[in-house]
């Protein structure tokens, strides 16, 4: 028997979730946890604010100009000792990724059939020039994430942090 699967935010626990909207994380960086994947990159201010709109995967051009802008970001971010912000800057490359994968995948972004009882709509209808555009993102997430001072300050974060 197949499960069946249904997105992860119709379940969404937000009491629990350790991300929190009202937190200015540059004024306390001690609450920010690393988490998994893209978790937090949408909440997390003022990081949110500064990166965010540089977060464009429209086609492989713009992707290349935004992965780039993030990048940079991302550096400077670890330059100043930043964790938090270099962090989100690499959640927001994965996500880069992620999402333009998924309109790649899906025809206009969309996985699962709101109206069909959250089923999964059929792979392979998606846009051809969003997969060059998640592999521009690849590359430079897998970048942000082979940096040796990113790497370090990650591992020192998440033994004082979580």
């Amino acid at each position: 028997m197949t499960k069946v699967r249904r997105p992860s935010y119709l379940n969404f626990d937000e009491e629990s979730y350790a991300w929190k909207p009202e937190v200015d994380y540059r004024k306390e960086p001690q609450k920010y946890r690393v988490g998994k994947g893209e978790q937090g990159v949408l909440i997390c201010e003022p990081y949110k604010s500064e990166i965010g709109p540089n977060w464009r995967f429209k086609n492989p051009e713009i992707a290349r100009e935004s992965s780039q802008k993030i990048y940079q970001q991302f550096l400077t971010y670890l330059d100043a000792g930043e964790f938090v912000g270099a962090d989100l800057a690499r959640k927001y490359l994965q996500m880069g990724y992620t999402r333009a994968r998924r309109y790649a995948n899906y025809k206009g972004g969309k996985k699962y059939d709101k109206e069909n009882d959250y089923s999964e709509l059929e792979r392979g209808t998606g846009d051809i020039e969003k997969a060059e555009a998640a592999n521009v993102f690849y590359k430079v997430w897998k970048q942000a994430e082979s940096n040796s001072a990113y790497s370090n300050q990650k591992k020192a974060w998440k033994e004082k942090y979580g």
